[in-house]
C-alpha cells in the first residue's frame, strides 16, 4: 500500500460538506465513533510508543475493598491510576450527579504516589468535590458497579464457568463511571500543566487514559473476588469476554453546553472529521486490501448494529431503520462494486437518500478503511486558538457575515413562545448545566448564554437602525451588550464548522443530540438515551487489555461485537 505522503499526493480536493448540513442536530445526533476520536487516537499513541502497565500496589481484601495502584510510562512521564474501593449500601449508589458516595474512586497521579500520597487520596477521592487535592491529581473520577451483572460474573468465575455471554453482550461492563474530572477542577492540575505534554496533552487524552485504566481495574476487581471466594474452581475471563467489556458512563446536561463554549475546538473536531472524509471521498481508485478491509467493517458493522438495542423508542426506530439500509448498501457495495473509480464517492453518494445515521455510519466507515489518509489530522483536533474580536471592521461587513453564517438564526421567529421554550441555567447546589421550562418554572432570570441565535438576531436588529459608517468599536460603545455576539459572528468566518445551527431554546431542541456528537468524538459507542436530557454508553469496548497495547492490531476495534468462541 503507498506510504502516507504518496497516497495523499493522489488525490484531487473535494469540498468539505457545508456546515448548513453538518453543523444541525438533527445530523451532529447521528455521528458515530471514529479513527479520530480520542480514545482511538490515545490507544494509537499507547500503541506506538509500546507502552507497558505495570501494578505496584494491590491492598485488596477478599470481598474486593481497598487501594490499588496502576502505573503507565509514556513520553518520558510515568503516570499512576489510584483505584478506592469501598462497601456501599443500596440506598447510596446512584448514577445522578449529586450522589455522594460511589463503589469506586480514582485519581490519575503525576508521577507514582508515594504511601503517604495513597493514604492523602484515600481520605479524599471517596469525597470528590468534598475532597481536597493537589497539582499532583490530574483527573478525579468515580464509578459504580453493575451490580447484579458484577456479581453474576463473580459468581460464575468462582465455580469455574464463564458469565452468561448475552448478559456480557446487553450489559457490556462491570462498572459506569458518573463523573470524569479533569481541568482544574476542584484543585487538581490546571491544563496547563499538561498542555506541553505529548500524550496527554490533547483533547480529553488524561480522561481518556484513565478511563482505559479503570477499565483494567474493574477486571482485575472481578476475578480477584472471584479468587478469594473459591481458589479451587476459579478461572479467569475469557480474553473475548474481558475485550468486550468495556466502562459504562452515564452522561446528561453538564456536558451539552461545551459544545456552545468552546467554539474554536469543536469547530477543529467538526473540521477534522470533515476535511479527513473529504480526503477519502477524493480517492480515484482503490486497492484490493483496501476494499477487502471495507467489506469485512461494512460486515462487522451490520453485527454491530444487531447487537445494539435500547429501550428508547426513538432511538430504537433509529437503530432498526439503520439496520435496513446497512443491509441496502452492502448489497450493493461489492468488491467488484467498489473496483471502479472514486469507489468512496460512490459509496457516500449511495447513501445520500438514506437516514443520516446510516449516512453517518457509511463517512465513519470512510475514514477507518484509510488511516494512511487521516490519522495525521488528529494532532489538528487537539489545538485551538478562539479569534480575536476586531474592532476595526464596518458594521456593514458585520452585518453581511451574520446575512452568511447567521441566515438560520435571522429566521427563527423568536417572538413566538416555543422558540423561547427553554432555559439554560447553572445549578445552584451541584454547579452543573440544567434546563427549565421558561414559561412554567422559576430562574429564567439566571439565564446562562448559550442562545447564540437569538443574541445574534438581536445584534443584527440594532445593526440595522445604526449608522452604517461605524465601526465595531463606535457600535459596541452604543451597544456593549453585544460584544459578545460580534465576537461569534466574526469568529465563524474563520470557524465555519463553531456554531450549532439550530435554536436552542427551542421546545424541539433536543439535548441527546449534543450529547451524542460530542461523546462520538470520545470514541463512544452503544448509546442508550434514558430521556433526551441523559444517556448511558459504553466506552473501550473492544479496546486492546493492558497486555495488549503494543500488539499489532491493537487500533482494530472499532464498532466491536462479541465474537463467538472459537
Amino acid at each position: 500500500m503507498s506510504d502516507r505522503r504518496s497516497a495523499k499526493a493522489e488525490v484531487s480536493p473535494v469540498p468539505l460538506r457545508a456546515p448548513d448540513e453538518v453543523m444541525r442536530l438533527s445530523r451532529l445526533g447521528a455521528f458515530y465513533p471514529t479513527r479520530l476520536s480520542f480514545m482511538r487516537t490515545l490507544i494509537r499513541r499507547l500503541n506506538r510508543d509500546r507502552a507497558r502497565v505495570s501494578r505496584p500496589v494491590w491492598e485488596i481484601d477478599d470481598e474486593g475493598y481497598g487501594r490499588a495502584v496502576y502505573s503507565i510510562d509514556v513520553d518520558g512521564h510515568r503516570y499512576s491510576l489510584a483505584a478506592f474501593s469501598n462497601r456501599l449500601s443500596a440506598e447510596q449508589r446512584t448514577d445522578r450527579v449529586i450522589a455522594e458516595a460511589w463503589d469506586t474512586s480514582f485519581a490519575l497521579f503525576d508521577g507514582e504516589p508515594t504511601a503517604a500520597d495513597l493514604d492523602r487520596l484515600e481520605a479524599n477521592a471517596p469525597r470528590q468535590e468534598a475532597g481536597r487535592f493537589e497539582a499532583t491529581e490530574l483527573v478525579l473520577s468515580r464509578a459504580n458497579k453493575s451490580v447484579r451483572f458484577f456479581d453474576h460474573v463473580v459468581e460464575r468465575l468462582a465455580r469455574g464457568q464463564q458469565p452468561d455471554e448475552t448478559l456480557v453482550g446487553s450489559v457490556g461492563y462491570l462498572m459506569r463511571t458518573t463523573a470524569v474530572y479533569g481541568n482544574g477542577k476542584f484543585g487538581i492540575a490546571d491544563r496547563t500543566r499538561l498542555a506541553d505534554r505529548g500524550l496527554i496533552g490533547g483533547s480529553f487524552q488524561a480522561e481518556m487514559l484513565t478511563v482505559w485504566m479503570i477499565r483494567g481495574f474493574s477486571h482485575d476487581l472481578v476475578e480477584h473476588i472471584a479468587r478469594c471466594r473459591a481458589p479451587e474452581t476459579f478461572v479467569p475471563l475469557e480474553r473475548r469476554l474481558r475485550r468486550h467489556l468495556g466502562i459504562g458512563n452515564a452522561t446528561g446536561l453538564g456536558m451539552a453546553p461545551f459544545l456552545v463554549t468552546h467554539p474554536a475546538l469543536f469547530n477543529n473536531w467538526v473540521e477534522g472529521r470533515e476535511t479527513a472524509l473529504a480526503r477519502v471521498r477524493a480517492a480515484p481508485m482503490s486497492e484490493p486490501d483496501v476494499i477487502a478491509r471495507a467489506t469485512e467493517l461494512m460486515d462487522r458493522a451490520e453485527r454491530h448494529l444487531g447487537q445494539w438495542s435500547v429501550d428508547d423508542h426513538r432511538q430504537m426506530a433509529r437503530i432498526e431503520t439503520v439496520r435496513r439500509e446497512w443491509r441496502e448498501l452492502r448489497v450493493v457495495a461489492t468488491a467488484d462494486w467498489l473496483s471502479s473509480p472514486l469507489p468512496w464517492q460512490r459509496l457516500f453518494d449511495l447513501a445520500a437518500d438514506r437516514s443520516a445515521e446510516c449516512q453517518e455510519l457509511v463517512v465513519a466507515l470512510l475514514l477507518e478503511c484509510h488511516g494512511n489518509l487521516v490519522d495525521d489530522l488528529a494532532d489538528n483536533m487537539m489545538i485551538a486558538s478562539e479569534p480575536a474580536l476586531d474592532s476595526s471592521m464596518s458594521v456593514d461587513a458585520l452585518l453581511a457575515l451574520c446575512r452568511t453564517h447567521f441566515g438560520w438564526a435571522l429566521d427563527i421567529d423568536f417572538s413566538d413562545r416555543s422558540e423561547t421554550h427553554l432555559f439554560w441555567y447553572v445549578s445552584e447546589e451541584k454547579l452543573e448545566p440544567r434546563l427549565g421550562n421558561r414559561y412554567e418554572e422559576a430562574g429564567a432570570e439566571l439565564e446562562i448564554p448559550l442562545d447564540i441565535g437569538r443574541q445574534v438576531q438581536h445584534m443584527a436588529r440594532d445593526i440595522g437602525s445604526a449608522d452604517r459608517d461605524l465601526c465595531v468599536a463606535e457600535f459596541l460603545i452604543k451597544h456593549p451588550q453585544h460584544r459578545h455576539a460580534v465576537r461569534r459572528v466574526q469568529g465563524v468566518a474563520q470557524l465555519p464548522y463553531a456554531e450549532i445551527r439550530d435554536n436552542l431554546l427551542g421546545r424541539d431542541c433536543l439535548p441527546i443530540d449534543m450529547l451524542r456528537c460530542k461523546l462520538s468524538f470520545f470514541g463512544a459507542s452503544k448509546f442508550d438515551p434514558k430521556s433526551d436530557r441523559w444517556t448511558r454508553i459504553t466506552l473501550y469496548q473492544g479496546a486492546p487489555l493492558f497486555d495488549e497495547i503494543a500488539d499489532e492490531n491493537a487500533d482494530d476495534w472499532w464498532l466491536p461485537v462479541l465474537t463467538c468462541r472459537q
